[in-house]
């Protein structure tokens, strides 16, 4: 509050608050705001002012100003927030080309996006990682001699054989204005840090008196892309990088930057100089900081600061990492608010692993009952949507997925998000509806035959983790038919468990025969594939630091199933965890079993009735029930509602008062 001066000369209490007013095409003009007009330059004690040209500026000034009391005097909103109000959806390059996506495939994904998506809300298009190397590959990073794109100042700028648009120094500003002519936002994605070719060529720091070998420490610097070096945020010119690369990326019209090794551990100085730089620009461009678990510790800072930080890690199309976004996202919950968005990550839908870092060029592996289950989970949760696969290559059920109006009406307008239970697998959440009496359902079965009963193990490891990485196994398996070897993610979660049988072999007295030898009667892994002498990525068997030529690579949860031959009474090998998953700034954890006999528990049933009590969700009378994902009116329900949900699926009903 400031006090000024009436025209006779007394003095009169009235509000005045510095805020930013945002121009059409993104950019940000500072004003200030009294319940007498704007300023474009401050309060003025004389009395000076704008005034308002009509009443209804004047109208929304004074709305505005109550608005911004509150929320200051709560400490809730700032003002880029107000630039996500509803979970960002878009589209993002890593699930199908990996660290090699060019400048067609971009636009390509635009074209459908353009065409199909955006009049639903899509409108995001991100290149992700390592757009600034010329000679990357599929499944995997070129780290033996990669060709990065430097400008003077060690800024990163897009290699023009893959980004033609972008030669001669126009970095990505030709293929943002291609975008944005379509309606569109164009995002980005960076490593954290200041690159390590910058710091050898001593490269000068724009804005400052420096060098890039003055910022930088080799200290936490990333372990599984050793691109960039941390920068030291209390050194001169640390923040004077990231101001400089920001300048640069809102000079090309950048919306969106996904900020790679940020997250877990989590950074919390490049993280505010990150949101310095940002809005220093003057442009709106969100903050999305990557790879999870964030750690809930930072949960209040990462919200302060940031537009959507990761709850996991990479996620792909695995049930068994999918199942783990109910508990995940019951721990998120409460860290959720308008403009700050926790992310379940990208959706493995469609076509993936067509140039990508992991996996089979594949239409995703999750069933539909499973895709359901993907896209209902994220949207009562309000997580972003950012679609993983080829949009051109998408067959009818995925667009319907995408494009599903009720659906996204729970995403983009619903409140008091909550999980009503979670027990044996069986789940529901609910959710209102803003300025309604209507309610959101969504139930689901997450049912599952238990992988490996322990009790029918005949040896089991030790759990693995970074601290304890091998185990050596050596059992008798006299007169069995079949030998089943089995990891487990040792019952917190699987990211990064990659698991290799070393030297697997079975022998008896007179004989020996590895295992890798052998063709498996069936395998499934939790990520990926098995793979006989390479890893489930198709690397080389790494444990510790040594290379192995023989043994099966796979990731948790998996079970390989052998028909052995007759005559062998033991089975020996050495286990541990590949160094693939040990290098992840969060490691793994990891169990091997073996069985003589099928592992698994008994199947549940093909479909489940789920009770819930309509009165949990504040339904007290009769209401009329609507299947959200078929448009089918279910009738008319008071006190409990039954739905049969299908094993892996899930039900999503929008529930409204009977007339």
């Amino acid at each position: 509050m400031t006090a000024s001066p009436t025209e006779g000369g007394s003095f009169r209490r009235s509000v005045c608050i510095d805020r930013p007013y945002y121009e059409p095409d993104g950019r940000i003009r500072r004003v200030v705001m009294t319940t007498e007009g704007i300023s474009p330059v401050g309060c003025h004690p004389t009395g000076e002012k704008i005034k308002a040209n009509n009443m209804i500026l004047k109208n929304l000034l004074v709305a505005s100003l109550a608005a911004t009391l509150l929320s200051s005097a709560s400490a809730q909103e700032k003002p880029f927030h107000t630039w996500a109000k509803t979970p960002p959806m878009g589209w993002n390059s890593w699930d199908c080309f990996g660290p090699t996506v060019t400048e067609a495939e971009v636009k390509a994904n635009a074209d459908y996006m353009a065409k199909h998506l955006k009049s639903y809300g899509w409108e995001y298009v991100v290149v992700d990682i390592r757009w600034y190397v010329s000679n990357d590959k599929a499944h995997g990073y070129n780290e033996t001699d990669p060709q990065f794109n430097l400008d003077t100042y060690g800024r990163l700028v897009p290699a023009s054989n893959r980004f033609p648009s972008a030669a001669d120094g126009r970095g990505f500003k030709p293929l943002a204005d291609y975008i944005h002519r379509k309606g569109l936002k164009f995002g980005i994605h960076i490593m954290r840090g200041i690159p390590v070719a910058a710091v050898k060529r001593k490269l000068p720091v724009k804005g400052s008196r420096v060098t890039a070998a003055d910022i930088y420490s080799e200290r936490d610097q990333c372990r599984w892309l050793r691109d960039m070096f941390t920068i030291e945020a209390d050194r001169e010119g640390a923040q004077e990088y990231y101001n400089s690369i920001l300048e640069l990326y809102a000079s090309w019209g950048v919306d969106f930057i996904k900020v790679d090794d940020l997250s877990s551990p989590y950074h919390t100085a490049e993280v505010e100089m990150l949101r310095k730089a940002i809005d220093r620009t003057g442009r709106r461009i969100l903050l999305s900081t990557s790879p999870g678990e964030t750690p809930l510790a930072s949960a209040a800072h990462v919200q302060d600061h940031a537009n959507m930080w990761r709850t996991v890690g990479d996620f792909w199309d695995s049930w068994q990492q999918l199942k783990e976004h109910f508990t995940v996202f019951e721990r998120w919950n409460p860290y959720r608010k308008t403009g700050a968005w926790p992310d379940g990550d990208m959706l493995p839908l469609g076509h993936i692993g067509i140039r990508a870092e992991r996996g089979a060029n594949r239409m995703s592996a999750f069933t539909r009952d499973e895709q359901y289950t993907l896209m209902t989970l994220w949207s009562v949760f309000r997580s972003p949507l950012m679609f993983g696969g080829h949009l051109p290559d998408n067959d009818s059920f995925t667009l319907s997925l995408m494009t599903n109006k009720a659906v996204l009406d729970l995403l983009n307008n619903s409140t008091n998000n909550r999980p009503l239970f979670h027990k044996n697998d069986l789940t529901a959440w609910t959710a209102d509806k803003s300025g309604s009496k209507e309610k959101w359902l969504a139930v689901f079965n997450a049912q599952d035959q238990e992988m490996a009963v322990e009790g029918k193990a005949i040896w089991k490891s030790p759990v693995l983790t970074r601290a304890n990485q091998t185990s050596e196994v050596n059992v008798p398996i006299a007169n069995a038919r079949k030998l089943y070897l089995v990891v487990t993610d040792a019952n917190d979660n699987i990211e990064w468990d990659h698991a290799d049988w070393i030297n697997p072999i079975i022998y008896n007295e007179k004989d020996s025969l590895p295992m890798s030898g052998l063709k498996w009667k069936k395998a499934t892994a939790g990520w990926g594939n098995p793979g006989v002498n390479l890893s489930c990525s198709g690397a080389p068997l790494i444990v510790g630091d040594q290379i192995h030529a023989n043994g099966i690579g796979t990731h948790s949860n998996s079970v390989i199933e052998f028909e052995l031959p007759e005559g062998y009474t033991h089975f020996k090998a050495m286990v541990g965890l590949d160094k693939a998953g040990v290098v992840q700034n969060v490691g793994a954890t990891v169990q091997f079993m073996v069985f003589t006999e099928e592992p698994a528990g008994p199947m549940p049933a093909t479909a489940t009735a789920i009770p819930v009590q309509l009165s949990a969700l504040g339904v007290n009378g009769r209401c009329r029930i609507i299947d959200c994902w078929s448009g089918e009116d279910l009738g008319i329900f008071s006190g409990e509602f039954s739905p049969v949900i299908n094993r892996h699926g899930a039900g999503l009903f929008r529930i409204s008062p009977a007339e």
